[in-house]
């Protein structure tokens, strides 16, 4: 039975297969480095690689920096010494130690890029006296940066430093501890703060044209959209100053964002384009069929793309059965939607989903309510005749397009070849035998006493008032009338005549208190 291989033994192969990979990478041996980073991935450690600090030039280099933050306008200068080699990470950690800015807090800019923690000087161009980088200081809320994390981060920090001082002084020859402590070493970067009082800045002028981001300071190009450190957004009320020239970068960016705004630009009209010629397509088709799958409301059935439909008024889909059966069903000639809208059917959707048949039927139940409902609504007087009309004031006969009679609207009847009063006089003496005229004289003589009609005061016939003012003419005489006193407008001599007649507006006095214009 194979014995079981302990953590130990794979850590301690892990060890010496890095220190030979560490060699073999020194030595360029690729052979040998490939072997030994295939037996590193057998046994899954974490490992990891990085250039010593002997390999990068030794001699210190005096790094000018310009200090910012978000509250003062100018910046302070301060001379830094370092080497190479060194990490931003560990240039964060000495400046926090010297001037007590913790990492967190700072924001390195160095040859207009925002430097990371693992990047090292060198990569940045860092190499001889005076080269140059920015430190941008954020407030500890805009870092997230509490009270508590920062004064742990500061004593974690302190111990540091008390711990390698004493390896330092107990180090001595061969091993043993020396009261005086050893020289310092030259490896690890010195600062050097400088007061700002007392050296002059060493920086070119800070340029006047650009913008300051809220977020990190970074002083921007003018013509930059947002924050070329951070992403933050340029202030809406900054504008370009006139007489600011891009540089050749700036006008390719530039010339880069119009392209990319009119390539936008084409791509909406083009999807408006296609908009447009699908609603036209739509619009030839009485009924709009689903695309996606659905529940109809009603039945609860599941609609596959193509058997829904869609209304266009509020586009609930539906599946066709529901929509037809409401159509059927409905006691209204305007179908709502059945999903509790205001929406209303369409014609041609309804025409679409109905048979021949059901449209007749439809269309009949539309007519009969439309001439129920209609306050003004006359029924041709023809037996089994469907025809109907809604009459205005000055119309007193009806010709039936169905029949091709003429109904008389005052007389309610047709009369052929006889006018109103003989109509009238011929119905009193039928109503005595025939049992329709005598249906017909009682609905006058009912108009008579409900107050919708009268007798014309000079040739008694059956007058009737529609709508409109108190002024109505008798069709036989010619009499103008005063429908609220029931006398003729003028005297005996007609128009103009005022010595009889309701006398309206004699003396600018009406004839009734409630007349409504009869003159």
């Amino acid at each position: 039975m194979a014995s079981e291989v302990s953590p130990s033994t794979n850590l301690k192969e892990a060890e010496e297969l890095v220190l030979s990979l560490s060699e073999a990478l020194s030595c360029g041996d690729s052979d040998q480095a490939t072997q030994l980073c295939e037996r590193l991935c057998q046994l899954s450690v974490p490992v990891s690689v990085s250039i010593k600090n002997q390999v990068y030039p030794q001699d210190p280099i005096r790094l000018t920096v310009g200090v910012e933050d978000a509250q003062s306008e100018a910046y302070i200068p301060v001379n830094v010494m370092v080497s190479s080699g060194m990490t931003i990470a560990q240039l964060k950690e000495e400046i926090s130690k010297d001037f007590g800015f913790h990492p967190l807090l700072q924001r390195w800019v160095i040859g207009k890029r925002l430097a990371l923690d693992q990047d090292s000087l060198y990569s940045h161009g860092i190499r001889m006296d005076g080269d140059q980088a920015f430190l941008f200081i954020l407030s500890a809320q805009a870092a997230h940066l509490t009270r508590q994390q920062c004064m742990s981060d500061l004593e974690e920090q302190r111990l540091t430093g008390i711990m390698k001082s004493m390896v330092l002084v107990s180090r001595g020859p061969g091993g043993a501890s020396a009261k005086t402590p050893p020289p310092l070493e030259t490896s690890p970067p010195t600062l050097i703060p400088r007061n700002p009082a007392a050296v002059k800045p060493v920086l070119p002028p800070k340029p006047q044209l650009g913008w300051a981001c809220t977020l990190c300071t970074y002083i921007n190009k003018p013509t930059r959209p947002g924050c070329e450190i951070c992403g933050g957004d340029r202030p809406e009320d900054y504008k370009v100053p006139d007489i600011y020239q891009p540089d050749q970068e700036e006008i390719q960016r530039i010339e880069q964002e119009q392209l990319a705004v009119l390539q936008y630009e084409l791509a909406q009209q083009e999807e408006r384009n296609q908009n447009y010629l699908y609603l036209l397509a739509t619009e030839d088709q009485n009924l709009i069929l689903s695309t996606s799958e659905a529940d109809c409301p009603i039945c609860f059935s599941t609609l596959m793309p193509g058997e829904g439909v869609v209304l266009r008024e509020c586009l609930h889909t539906f599946c066709r059965e529901c929509l037809k059966s409401t159509i059927v069903n409905s006691q209204d000639p305007e179908v709502s939607c059945p999903d509790n809208c205001d929406s209303k059917l369409l014609d041609r959707e309804i025409k679409e989903l109905l048979t021949e048949e059901e449209l007749q039927r439809f269309m009949e139940l539309r007519l009969n309510v439309a001439e129920s409902r209609s306050e003004h609504s006359f029924h041709c007087q023809t037996p089994n005749c469907r025809g109907w009309c809604i009459y205005e004031d000055e119309v007193n006969e009806f010709h039936c397009e169905i029949c091709k009679e003429t109904n008389c609207i005052l007389c309610r009847a047709i009369h052929k070849d006889m006018n109103c009063k003989d109509y009238q006089d011929d119905l009193r003496i039928r109503a005595q035998n025939d049992e329709a005229a005598q249906k017909t004289k009682q609905m006058l003589d009912n108009l008579l006493t409900n107050g919708e009609a009268m007798n014309c005061p000079r040739c008694d016939i059956i007058v009737q008032k529609k709508d409109g003012c108190d002024w109505i003419c008798c069709l036989m005489c010619k009499t103008e009338i005063c429908w609220v006193t029931k006398q003729a407008r003028w005297g005996p001599n007609g128009r103009g005549d005022t010595s009889g007649g309701c006398r309206c507006h004699l003396n600018y006095q009406p004839c009734h208190p409630n007349c409504q214009n009869c003159h």
